[in-house]
């Protein structure tokens, strides 16, 4: 079958269209289905944060760098694994002798501190003995040449000695200080980490919870768009078939409108060529009749003129055309007859608000499928709803959250108790350095007052009282260094006891990161302390990895490697709900039967033309005798030579019949040969018309009738065709959406949610509460308080050494005086006459 190139081109265009649609080959365009816009996920994961508590630099630094020191020299041995893993796993298997052996350090530091407290105060006792017996504390009995060089190197040795004591009673009181300052935001810290971490345990199925809430993002998005999915189909198609659509209706019009007019011209063509063999039968008989009066009257002998001339033209005078030779066109007319029934442009109109209604009419039939797909839309995957009930450890979180909650809540009155204690140590600290600071009172007044009594004892108006309040005053520093020697000592011990083993045992290692590797040998740990086995872990995780991984800000995804206890692709994988979409979408039809292209009764017309032989028609027939004229002679012409032989004659007579038949022939002209020509003319433009459109018009009808049979079963076919692809492309674009829900939830729940650094920074803090704001002080305090306790025995010696030089010297061996008894009291003594 031929078709013409006008709809042909746009034919082979959508067919090639359709082809690079087909699978495996070109991506199709996919128009308003274009990839997925970005969704914009509300961030679930709550930015946790524990601020990190740091010991600023401070004076006490080298003074906490010498404790550290000095501990290491008592306890060197390193962390005592096996020891403290039978300790928490079998607790009465523990050996005393390892213990003792372990703790050596400590064992002959209290070796010291017990005869410090057996010998000290056992000295004091007989001091008191002899001082009471008058031995000890007394007088100088002569004066000799070294005396003042011993009683000044005596005097040195006390003042550095004293002043050392200072420095250390200080540095006590300070560390005191300091320490109880810190007792108190210590403290305070300890709720805010613990609700710290149960925020961290208690957030994780929240968080979850919201993640899965989310879905309703990408739900709300593809219920949005099928909401106009078939009105956008529908716009596809009518966009994508109407270079094809459009052309055939517009051929169709104009070639309507070609039956119409060559309908007309064939009717015109009959009507004319039966009036004029009509009119020439009428015609006919006037001109003969014309002929022969003029054949007599110019054969007339009278006939003056160029009578011959005239003749020769009347014997011209007949008809030219014989329209009784032109062939029938009623077998044509028969075929034609009720041709055109169909009002082509009302249909070609109607065809065209058919095809325009296709976005329209593809919403209409896919209404209920769209309904469909949107209750489809709104369930929840089954996995995305047990996204927070399946993750690992969240039945452990609410069990941790709960025992978080009820150990911060038991522990504010423990804490309250600490400070309270703390303040009663804090008292007795400042106690015992009041005292200590008291015998370097005394020894620095009976200093100045026994340096002052020297200096005036020249003075023959001396009566040595500063000398002896002097001396008075080292003998109460020594009596008060007796008296408190064994509380300092008792609290210096028990203090170091407690302070250096936290910090050999606990912050030493903690520090090191022994106290990580210990927890993460197997077998160290009892069950009951096992993190994976709280948690609810499959897989035994490293305690020391997950801490460092947490400092880095890690998720609990990557620090607990919930890979292998969580399959959280498994809760991600919603094929079962996206296949449900593509299994409606792949049933989407679309109905093409309303549109016709061509009603039947137009089918008929072009049908009828087809058949009608209109192609065939003898038009050269008809032709041959239009060209010939209606009558040979020009009867105007003829006329007036007649009226100028009419006047050229003599004979009045036959001027006058030669002057009528004139007048005639003009009549007959005017009457019959003008209407006559005027249909020749009509019937001219017929033959010429249909002469040259009826063999196009004829292909063109076969054309109309093969692409509109063609069109008619393949439209329904293409149209099926981009609805499949535009189908796809939808659901591609919806799948876009729920594929980004998926990515973004990966990344949430593998990167974001639960982010642990509240757990390092716990600990973090922990060792530095513990470690350099409350041992270090601390251990300060105890280091200080040693130290001026051991100094207190040359603070001794030297005081009574010295005490003896600043007294009067005696000359006698008796004195008129008697010496008081008392404790510690030093004698009057009287006036020496020299």
């Amino acid at each position: 079958m031929r078709h013409t190139p006008g709809l042909l081109a746009p034919l082979l265009g959508l067919g090639l269209g359709l082809a690079l649609s087909l699978p495996g080959a070109a991506a199709a365009d996919c128009g308003p289905f274009g990839p997925a816009e970005r969704l914009a996920f509300t961030p679930v994961a709550r930015a946790r944060w524990l601020a990190p508590r740091v010991r600023a630099p401070g004076p006490l630094d080298p003074l906490y760098g010498t404790v550290h020191r000095f501990l290491s020299v008592v306890q060197p041995n390193p962390f005592p694994s096996e020891l403290v893993k039978v300790l928490l796993n079998e607790p009465a298997s523990v050996k005393v002798d390892e213990v003792v052996r372990y703790e050596a350090g400590y064992v002959l530091c209290a070796v010291i501190a017990g005869f410090y407290l057996l010998a000290v105060p056992t000295a004091g006792l007989c001091f008191c003995c002899c001082r009471c017996r008058r031995r000890c504390g007394g007088r100088v009995k002569t004066e000799h040449k070294a005396m003042a060089c011993k009683r000044g190197t005596l005097m040195a040795f006390l003042l550095l000695t004293t002043l050392v004591l200072l420095v250390g009673v200080v540095c006590a009181f300070v560390t005191n200080q300091h320490m109880h300052q810190q007792t108190g935001p210590s403290v305070q810290a300890v709720p805010e980490t613990l609700l710290s971490l149960r925020g961290l345990v208690s957030d994780v199925p929240q968080e979850l919870q919201a993640v899965a809430r989310q879905f309703s993002l990408p739900q709300e998005r593809v219920s949005e768009e099928l909401d106009g999915v078939g009105m956008s189909i529908g716009s596809t198609i009518h966009t994508q078939l109407r270079s094809t659509v459009y052309p055939l209706l517009a051929s169709v019009h104009s070639l309507g409108q070609a039956l119409q007019v060559s309908v007309d011209h064939l009717r015109a063509l009959n009507d004319t060529t039966v009036e004029l063999w009509a009119v020439q039968q009428d015609l006919e008989p006037a001109v003969r009749e014309r002929r022969e009066r003029l054949l007599v009257l110019l054969q007339e002998p009278t006939c003056q003129g160029d009578c011959a001339g005239a003749l020769s033209r009347v014997h011209a005078l007949e008809l030219g055309a014989d329209f009784s030779q032109v062939p029938s066109v009623d077998d044509v007319l028969h075929r034609l007859k009720g041709v055109p029934e169909a009002n082509f442009s009302s249909m070609v109109q109607e065809e065209n608000s058919t095809f325009n209604a296709l976005p329209v009419l593809a919403a209409m039939q896919m209404a209920n499928m769209v309904t469909e797909l949107k209750k489809a839309v709104a369930q929840q995957p089954e996995g995305v709803r047990t996204l927070a009930g399946g993750f690992p450890g969240s039945e452990a979180a609410s069990r941790w959250s709960q025992a978080l909650e009820e150990l911060e809540q038991s522990s504010r009155p423990y804490l309250q108790e600490v400070q309270r204690y703390e303040t009663y140590r804090w008292i007795v600290g400042c106690v015992l350095c009041s005292i200590v600071l008291l015998v370097v009172v005394c020894n620095l007044l009976g200093l100045n007052l026994g340096i002052w009594g020297l200096s005036t004892r020249e003075d023959p108006s001396h009566l040595e009282a500063k000398g002896e309040a002097g001396a008075r005053f080292l003998m109460a520093g020594v009596g008060f260094s007796f008296l408190f020697a064994a509380p300092l000592i008792l609290l210096v011990f028990a203090t170091f006891l407690v302070g250096g083993n936290m910090q050999t045992l606990v912050c030493r290692s903690w520090q090191s990161g022994e106290l990580y590797e210990f927890a993460d040998t197997p077998g160290n740990l009892p069950p009951s302390m096992n993190l994976s086995h709280l948690l609810g872990l499959k897989k035994n995780i490293s305690i020391h990895l997950a801490y460092q991984q947490c400092k880095e800000g890690a998720a609990l995804w990557r620090v607990l490697q919930l890979n292998d206890s969580y399959d959280l692709e498994k809760h991600l994988d919603i094929s079962q709900y996206t296949d449900k979409l593509q299994q409606e979408l792949g049933s989407l039809k679309m109905d093409m039967q309303n549109l016709d292209l061509l009603s039947p009764a137009a089918h008929q017309d072009l049908e009828a033309l087809q058949s009608s032989g209109l192609e065939h028609v003898r038009y050269p027939d008809f032709l041959a005798q239009i060209q010939k004229p209606v009558v040979k002679t020009d009867l105007e012409q003829l006329a007036q030579q007649l009226q100028g032989l009419a006047q050229a004659q003599s004979n009045p007579v036959l001027g006058q019949q030669l002057q009528e038949e004139a007048h005639r022939l003009r009549n007959l002209h005017q009457e019959k040969v003008v209407p006559q020509q005027s249909l020749v003319a009509k019937l001219n433009l017929s033959v010429r018309a249909l002469e040259s459109s009826a063999p196009a018009l004829q292909l063109e009808t076969s054309d109309i009738l093969g692409n509109v049979t063609y069109l008619k079963g393949e439209l329904p076919a293409w149209a099926t065709q981009i609805l499949r692809n535009m189908s796809e492309c939808f659901l591609t674009r919806e799948m876009g959406y729920f594929s980004q829900y998926v990515a973004w939830v990966r990344e949430e729940v593998t990167e974001r949610i639960a982010t642990c650094q509240p757990l390092s920074g716990a600990l973090d803090n922990s060792r530095v509460i513990l470690c350099d704001m409350m041992a270090d002080p601390w251990n300060a305090f105890w280091f200080c308080l040693a130290w001026c306790t051991f100094f207190l025995i040359p603070s001794i010696i030297f005081a009574v050494k010295t005490a003896k030089y600043f007294r009067p010297i005696r000359k006698r061996l008796s004195s008129t005086s008697s010496e008081e008894t008392q404790l510690f009291h030093i004698p009057r003594v009287t006036s020496l006459q020299l």
